[in-house]
């Protein structure tokens, strides 16, 4: 071989390399990495093993934090305490307290701050017995008797939208956020459960910076509608009827940077590694 062959072939084999190299690293960074931090529901992980060990098991899948259920009354103080030493022992955050329509946001608002949390999930009761206006009236009254204590201890109460048959397109979501007129009051989008009547980009259009975390799951609309309304939520993350490329589209726009926590069938590790790579595909983390 001449020198210059040499040379040649070698030049070539380095831009090879690096070329193969940073193809690599941009295949591990996606859109959404270092933008969305990915969790769980607790209650998701069914290996029976010890709090702190579930929170290892999260921790070695990749996962960045958990959220919990509120626990409210004293029969659920020795769960509050395995879940405290299980932050310490690990590291791994709970980042949320579901507490559903439980009217008690200031307990829930106190157990979130004691975790080190930042947000309270609070989901508006509809009762049928009620008028309309009442009942609206009534559900804002009791988000607004907890904003002080939200803002004194800086958790946010983020309003989920759920299959209630009420606040069901994102224009009165946003309206009923909006009228409480408080920055500790804000969304906690389901991406999943908006599907049924609408699509979930038009609802980050609409509700934009009002999005301070994320419920992740699929929906298939031919599924609900040959075998039943619930089973629209039996499919993959990314095979079912939701435009993730608009989705992630439109969380781009509105510069989402926070938390992504699944709602799904949970399981052992094999099913929550799973679950990692789901949203790691349709998130593009």
């Amino acid at each position: 071989m001449s020198r210059r062959t040499f040379i040649v072939r070698s030049t070539i084999a380095t831009s090879v390399c690096l070329s193969t190299t940073g193809s690599q690293n941009h295949a591990h960074a996606g859109e959404f990495t270092d933008r969305i931090k990915k969790a769980v529901k607790f209650h998701m992980v069914t290996e029976k093993l010890p709090t702190h060990d579930k929170f290892r098991l999260l921790m070695d899948l990749g996962f960045d934090g958990v959220e919990v259920r509120s626990m409210l009354d004293n029969t659920h103080a020795d769960e509050l305490r395995d879940i405290s030493s299980a932050i310490e022992k690990t590291g791994l955050p709970v980042h949320g307290v579901i507490n559903s329509d439980n009217p008690d946001l200031i307990g829930a608002i106190d157990q979130a701050k004691a975790l080190g949390a930042t947000s309270v999930l609070h989901v508006v009761r509809y009762d049928t017995k009620m008028r309309y206006l009442e009942n609206y009236r009534e559900t804002q009254e009791t988000i607004r008797t907890a904003v002080e204590h939200a803002e004194k201890q800086q958790v946010s109460i983020l309003i989920e939208n759920v299959w209630a048959s009420y606040l069901i397109e994102p224009l009165s979501m946003a309206r009923f956020i909006d009228e409480i007129n408080s920055p500790m009051v804000q969304s906690y989008f389901d991406i999943g459960n908006v599907v049924r009547w609408g699509w979930p980009q038009h609802w980050i259009e609409v509700l934009g910076s009002r999005i301070k975390k994320l419920d992740v799951k699929e929906y298939d609309l031919k599924v609900a509608m040959s075998t039943g309304m619930r089973n629209g939520f039996d499919v993959p993350m990314g095979e079912g009827s939701i435009e993730w490329d608009k989705v992630r589209e439109e969380l781009m726009k509105i510069d989402y940077r926070g938390w992504a926590t699944a709602e799904v069938r949970g399981g052992d590790r094999k099913r929550l590694a799973e679950i990692g790579e789901q949203m790691n595909r349709v998130l593009d983390l």
